[in-house]
């Protein structure tokens, strides 16, 4: 029987992705198919962007006086590789820690029982809602989903949109995006706001929005790309997609949606970092979890061109002061468990509902 945490690959591969891809070579040098991680020695799973991660990782390895195997998920693959990866090499793990961008595919990864407890003291101050109560994985350094407005096209505020909901507005029918919920933060958010309004509400909001011809693209960079360039009103992205385009000097600006009294507001994805079960040099790996889990790597990884929000209270954030901290706004409240284990159901719904 087909594995259900694998069933999203085959969402990939319909849509022309490489369903198991290696990754991203870190130079120009490099070949473009690295080799596999030895099974020993302490080796770093990434799927943080590595102009982020990777300088990051490389002080750590410095500072703890380690050699660090650091082996990097590619953009097209949105994570979905490395969990693949981690999934095959379960009888003889490679990896020996996991530093996530997508939180709801690590908690499918500890509910397989892929991922091995270690209370870190560097995590005592994240809040408990992103700790997870058996000690499997810690979140941290979140992305926000936000609205992305072309200034240009709306520069009125009073104007522009402020929900979810506008997606189904007649009156931006042909004028915002956002991308298909196949893979990534967008498949997470669209999980998760299925268990949020129930099946049959979700269902007529998605019809809805096909009605309205809200244009479903293949990533938050599409999305951000074809708002900053005027092609579009707005769109839904990510936090760092926005910032890129804001730092660039493109005509954008930043909503958190949903912030009303009543609304369900606006989604928090952390990253994440969890330790393999019966992966090499464990030891060492703990230091390294503790490392990232450092009040210090949240805030630089805040003052990066990703602008993360820190989930800790106290952290500086992003210099933007549209991207807004953490306790600053209405967060939704999303089941991290049960968004987990529906991520593969609900990419093969949504790729029914676009004919794959």
């Amino acid at each position: 029987m087909r594995h259900p945490l694998l069933a999203v690959l085959f969402v990939l591969a319909a849509c022309g992705r490489e369903p198991y891809p290696e990754a991203a070579p870190a130079a120009a040098q490099e070949p473009a198919t690295p080799p596999a991680a030895p099974a020993t020695g302490l080796t770093v799973y990434v799927a943080l962007d590595e102009q982020w991660s990777r300088p990051l990782l490389d002080r750590f390895a410095r500072e703890l006086g380690v050699d660090l195997v650091q082996r990097h998920d590619s953009e097209a693959a949105k994570t979905v590789g490395l969990v693949s990866a981690i999934l095959e090499e379960r009888s003889r793990p490679r990896c020996s820690v996991f530093w996530n961008n997508e939180l709801a595919h690590t908690v499918r990864l500890a509910q397989e029982g892929l991922l091995a407890p270690y209370d870190s003291p560097a995590a005592k101050e994240i809040p408990a809602p992103w700790r997870d109560p058996q000690g499997r994985w810690h979140g941290f350094a979140a992305r926000a989903r936000v609205l992305i407005v072309n200034t240009e096209q709306l520069p009125d505020p009073t104007t522009w949109p402020t929900s979810y909901r506008d997606l189904v507005d007649p009156k931006w029918q042909g004028r915002c995006a956002v991308a298909r919920p196949l893979t990534g933060t967008t498949l997470t958010h669209f999980t998760a706001l299925r268990k949020a309004l129930g099946d049959a509400e979700f269902d007529r909001f998605f019809a809805a929005m096909q009605a309205n011809d809200v244009k479903f693209l293949a990533s938050n960079g599409a999305t951000m790309r074809e708002t900053r360039d005027g092609k579009l009103a707005w769109a839904f992205t990510d936090t760092d997609d926005y910032h890129v385009a804001k730092t660039k000097g493109f005509p954008v600006a930043c909503v958190f949606p949903d912030q009303g009294e009543g609304q369900l507001g606006t989604m928090l994805i952390p990253n994440s970092v969890a330790l393999i079960a019966d992966g090499p040099d464990q030891q060492n790996g703990k230091r390294l979890i503790d490392k990232i889990l450092a009040a210090e790597t949240e805030a630089l990884l805040a003052a990066a061109a990703g602008a993360q929000i820190p989930l800790r209270p106290g952290v500086p954030g992003p210099q933007d002061p549209a991207i807004l901290a953490a306790g600053k706004f209405r967060a939704m409240a999303w089941d991290v468990e049960w968004t987990a284990q529906n991520l593969a159901r609900c990419s093969q719904e949504f790729g029914r509902k676009f004919g794959l």
